[in-house]
């Protein structure tokens, strides 16, 4: 089976270029996917640029989500068969139009959503609900704030965080978001200004701040921390503050901003009662077992459809990651092969 793919060694978008190859048969517990849809996430320009520690080396293939039809399965795979409609995540090598992929990677999509909804949804969706319950231990009356509250892990946050019982503040980096987070349900929406402690504390009232859904960075981050009240959480999955709209790294304003990113003390965490926590995706997609048991939870919330923002055509991937790293989409980003 002949597919194309989009491969580049890391630094330069510009580097990412389309090629074509055969496809060989699956392996016994492989399942060879006819890629219909394929997930934007910010990790994916990260990579691109080659300032996501995770990165392999050398030419690769971006990527991180999919959905498509099964074409052929390996002699040992049983939950699968050829036809079936599936959405799946992959340690990289989502930019192509087929590719083979180990069975527990592979979730069957719903069957009233499309491949552009079974491509949205396990990246982000997996963030948010690690992030809010197995890191922050959101419970029922609390009150959380939600960074980039209008992309996938935003929206995704908010539901889960409003399924809970949660309060929940949004925040986005312009106005036109507002509205549309208003539309998702978040209780407060907040612009990142240069005023936004003060907004951060308007918002809150009276009520304390339990947990942050953290993934800007540099002063956003510190305002979040100083805010959280006793035995409050920091949830730390991204760093946008390093992103640009230019195809590679602005590296001497990356450096500054590295050199001169906050640092938290350890001793003051001590008397002030709060932490932070990190994570990446790869963690989970390395424990596949948790996974698939935070995707049964998952699936009894009913938290919806994904939001779809944009739809690209697969020989505009290398626009749609300009679109996307713009800041300026609601959603999730999607590629159509």
């Amino acid at each position: 089976m002949e597919y194309s793919y989009y491969s580049l060694k890391a630094g330069n978008l510009k580097n990412l270029q389309l090629k074509k190859a055969s496809l060989p048969p699956p392996g016994p517990t492989e399942v060879s996917v006819e890629v219909k849809s394929i997930g934007l996430n910010f990790a994916d320009v990260f990579a691109i640029w080659g300032l996501y520690s995770a990165t392999p080396k050398g030419v690769f293939v971006p990527g991180l989500e999919f959905a498509g039809k099964v074409v052929a399965v390996g002699s040992e795979v049983e939950n699968l068969s050829v036809g079936d409609r599936v959405m799946g995540v992959t340690r990289f090598g989502g930019y192509t139009t087929a590719l083979n992929s180990d069975q527990r990677y592979l979730i069957p999509i719903p069957a009233d959503w499309n491949y552009e909804e079974g491509a949205a949804y396990l990246v982000q969706v997996l963030t948010a609900f690690y992030g809010l319950k197995n890191l922050g231990n959101l419970q029922n009356g609390q009150h959380v704030l939600i960074h980039s509250a209008a992309g996938g892990v935003g929206i995704w946050a908010n539901r889960i965080a409003k399924n809970v019982g949660a309060f929940t503040i949004g925040s986005v980096g312009n106005e036109e978001k507002v509205s549309f987070c208003k539309s998702e349900g978040f209780d407060r929406v907040i612009v990142r200004s240069k005023s936004f402690r003060q907004d951060l504390d308007q918002a809150l009232g009276y009520r304390d701040l339990n947990l942050v859904m953290e993934c800007i960075g540099g002063e956003i981050f510190q305002i979040g921390y100083d805010a959280l009240a006793a035995e409050g959480r920091l949830v730390i999955y991204g760093s946008a503050n390093y992103a640009s709209r230019s195809d590679r790294p602005n590296y001497p304003k990356v450096l500054y901003k590295f050199l001169t990113r906050p640092k938290i003390d350890p001793q003051e965490m001590i008397a002030l009662n709060k932490g932070i926590l990190g994570f990446n995706l790869i963690y989970l997609y390395e424990k596949v077992d948790l996974m698939h048991t935070l995707l049964q939870e998952l699936a009894t919330l009913q938290l919806g459809k994904p939001i779809i923002g944009e739809r690209f055509d697969f020989k505009a991937i290398p626009k749609a990651v300009r679109v996307f790293q713009s800041g300026k989409t609601m959603g999730k980003v999607v590629v159509n092969v």
